[in-house]
């Protein structure tokens, strides 16, 4: 129970923490942030829809409100799947790419500070483990 406990009460404050920080200074949210971070890393900046939702472990509704959200703001843009008309792209724009540089070393500050400096390299290693272990676990299950 202390376990449990200690992970609920410290990924909320740390994910509202960090949240904070990324609007304050980038009007971005933490799921913006890791929509732009994913898409940067897809092959020429783009990824179906679905593959967006499932690699950051948000339902397709809430991954297409974000996205309506990121091209309002020029961020992103939708474009049909050209192997298949039926799928949709989600791809990142100039602009998303400008914010996310912009946005990045603040961020990656902001980990380093409230999470990862507060572990020893080994505390690193089990905590890596561990959630690698839970989220191939609860991926399965779907």
């Amino acid at each position: 129970m202390t376990a449990w406990r200690a992970y609920i009460v410290g990924s909320a404050l740390l994910e509202h923490r960090l949240g904070r920080e990324l609007q304050v200074t980038h009007g971005l949210s933490i799921a913006d942030y890791e929509i732009l971070v994913s898409l940067s890393e897809a092959p020429d900046g783009q990824l179906r829809m679905s593959e967006l939702a499932n690699g950051i472990a948000h339902s397709k509704s809430r991954m297409s409100h974000q996205i309506r959200r990121l091209e309002k703001a020029g961020l992103v843009r939708r474009q049909e799947c050209p192997e298949d008309g039926r799928g949709v792209l989600a791809v990142l724009t100039d602009d998303g790419m400008a914010k996310l540089r912009e946005a990045a070393p603040a961020h990656v500050r902001g980990v380093r500070e409230h999470m990862i400096d507060l572990l020893d390299p080994d505390e690193q290693k089990t905590l890596a483990a561990v959630f690698s272990r839970l989220t191939d676990h609860l991926r399965s299950l779907d």
